[in-house]
């Protein structure tokens, strides 16, 4: 009897340190290759042309936090990239902050696709700004315990905001201990709350302690649906762009050809840099794509001194396509006009 016992407390001892290897979080994250996910399924033009033979796709690259088995597999396992939790979230920025602020360059992503797409295809938008979107409340800040992460400022000591720039202006040469009123739309609720002003951490100048985005919503006509709730960060938006844009015009730009890319698009049509390039390039080729775009950015002086060994986009792409021996074109794309010149040169896809 005692011996089963010691087996059966054995078993337990066993279980429940397995559960801790594989459950306990680190102070770091996971990144490895996502996937290639045709942006039909997530974005419609109403009446839009949808009959093509080609596809347009945008990348993923998967990320968690990481446990003592995961941590120690990452060393194993090929495609795998630790990183610190600093080099992923903001200080003071908690799990559901750092999931707001994705959503945020998600939605921001689409705005700008679709006002970049319209623009291209030669039609009006109507925009709206609908104040600033709070995207983390410093700790210790005035704002810390009254405001959180998701809430929209409409108003700040009566002044309607519109811009970021509003916010600046309303609080310049205001002074520690004085209280203001902010107006603030929290899911379907308005309120109003009454903070007093402090030094910001680690400052000397006086604020409300947040850190903030702008607010702004488009009506298009055609309407446009985006439905990427899953996704978040700006990565997509060169591909959101040509797929709508795709859509709006007569033509299949795609030319029968498997199109994916990446790279935050930008009001002027400018093509950002992003993270993770190298993963996404090995998912594109896993997924038997035909054409990866990537940002031609510009390394500036400063982030070589920053990272003596920092590489451009492009050029983190093309060493990741060698290595792995892909037949995937990379296109160095600077604007999404580059993109849409080099599909233009294409012959159909036999």
């Amino acid at each position: 009897m005692k011996e089963k016992l010691k087996i059966g407390f054995s078993a337990l001892v066993g279980v429940a340190l397995a559960g801790l290897l594989a459950l306990y979080p680190l102070d770091y994250y996971i990144m490895k290759p996502g996937g290639a996910y045709e942006i039909g399924q997530f974005v419609a033009v109403a009446d839009g042309d949808i009959d093509d033979e080609g596809t347009m796709n945008l990348m993923t690259i998967a990320m968690m936090q990481a446990s003592p088995l995961t941590y120690a597999l990452s060393y194993v396992l090929p495609n795998r990239e630790l990183l610190k939790t600093e080099e992923v979230r903001y200080e003071d920025e908690d799990d559901e902050a750092y999931n707001i602020r994705q959503m945020k360059l998600m939605t921001d992503s689409q705005f700008n696709a679709k006002y970049v797409a319209f623009g291209l295809a030669g039609k009006d938008v109507d925009v709206t700004s609908n104040g600033i979107f709070v995207l983390n409340v410093l700790r210790e800040s005035a704002a810390d315990g009254i405001l959180q992460p998701g809430d929209e400022i409409i108003q700040i000591a009566g002044r309607t905001i519109e811009t970021t720039e509003d916010v600046q202006a309303v609080l310049r040469n205001r002074e520690q201990g004085e209280q203001i009123v902010l107006s603030i739309s929290r899911g379907s609720k308005v309120l109003e709350e009454t903070v007093t002003l402090k030094h910001l951490p680690g400052e000397e100048r006086v604020g409300v302690g947040i850190t903030y985005a702008g607010n702004q919503t488009i009506d298009t006509t055609p309407e446009v649906t985006m439905k990427a709730d899953d996704i978040g960060g700006p990565s997509a938006g060169l591909m959101f762009t040509l797929e709508i844009y795709n859509q709006l015009v007569e033509e299949d730009i795609t030319k029968g050809y498997h199109v994916a890319g990446t790279g935050e698009m930008l009001m002027d049509g400018t093509v950002g840099r992003i993270g993770g390039v190298d993963y996404k390039v090995i998912a594109a080729d896993r997924d038997n794509m035909d054409i990866f775009f990537v940002p031609d950015d510009v390394i500036t002086d400063e982030m070589r001194e920053f990272d003596a060994t920092v590489q451009s986009n492009y050029e983190e792409a093309l060493r990741t396509a060698k290595h792995i021996d892909t037949d995937m074109k990379i296109i160095p794309v600077k604007t999404v006009q580059d993109a849409l010149h080099y599909l233009d040169s294409l012959p159909p896809k036999e």
